[in-house]
């Protein structure tokens, strides 16, 4: 079994600015494996600790975000591959989705994609099933649990009011939540065990992208305005002495504002 598990490069803050186009400015600036990319890393370890399997990382940006797939390598997985190309900048979801199906394409047969539900830069959660859609695979969205038996992939997904039990044929993808596992850390040995994996960086020419769907010129949505929420000057008060005398205090306060 080959399983293909996706990863980001997100900031380690909530500190981050914006170019013109609405798009992150990443350079300078602290970054971390996406979290819930975290999640689909260590459900693919998992399954390959079960069933043996062999597990290959991926991750689109710019040079640097070789990192977390050194992390990723580090976790376990057995190889990792960066697409790294001018031509991929400025992608939004459908031209990022475009882009990693040709990366898993040319990694060749894979069985199961798993990705992290959603990025905590973007928030979108399009990327894991707009992938699929580009490779013409089923797909299973919000899965709480994964397992693969007799070349199917079974999920749990709870949803506001209820708990569905979904199975999906082989090759499929899988986005995966914060609740399906937690990840692990990883070792001192396996750090060092990660140098020594297969790590590749391809561009546009070496996945055979076609450059009219891929960043900007193949990203349909864009922003077209950025700008900052206007702030609001507001009143602190601060209620002092017991208990009672608070909550009275702060109940006149709310009718003297027509609130009750």
């Amino acid at each position: 079994m080959k399983i293909l598990v996706f990863v980001k490069q997100v900031p380690d803050t909530d500190d981050v600015k914006l170019d013109e186009r609405g798009n992150l400015k990443r350079d300078g600036v602290s970054t971390k494996i996406n979290p819930l990319d975290a999640n689909a890393v260590e459900a693919a370890i998992q399954l390959k600790e079960k069933y043996g399997a062999t597990v290959v990382a991926i991750s689109m940006g710019p040079p640097q975000a070789e990192d977390v797939l050194k992390k990723a390598l580090a976790l376990g997985c057995d190889e990792a591959y960066l697409l790294s190309d001018r031509a991929f900048g400025g992608a939004d979801t459908l031209a990022t989705a475009y882009t990693l199906a040709m990366g898993a394409k040319k990694v060749g047969d894979f069985d199961l994609l798993l990705f992290g539900r959603h990025a905590v830069d973007g928030d979108t959660a399009q990327t894991g099933p707009a992938t699929a859609a580009f490779l013409d695979i089923p797909q299973i969205t919000l899965a709480s649990s994964i397992d693969v038996q007799d070349g199917w992939v079974y999920c749990d997904r709870v949803l506001e009011n209820c708990t569905e039990k979904v199975r999906a044929k082989l090759p499929a993808a899988v986005t995966v939540t914060g609740d399906i596992n937690t990840p692990r850390y990883p070792t001192p040995i396996n750090i060092m065990k990660a140098l020594k994996k297969p790590r590749a960086i391809w561009d546009a020419e070496a996945v055979g992208a076609d450059k009219t769907m891929t960043g900007i010129p193949g990203s349909p949505s864009s922003t077209k305005v950025v700008f900052a929420p206007p702030k609001r000057n507001t009143d602190t008060a601060y209620i002092a002495g017991s208990v009672e005398e608070i909550a009275v205090k702060f109940v006149d306060m709310l009718e003297n504002e027509h609130v009750l």
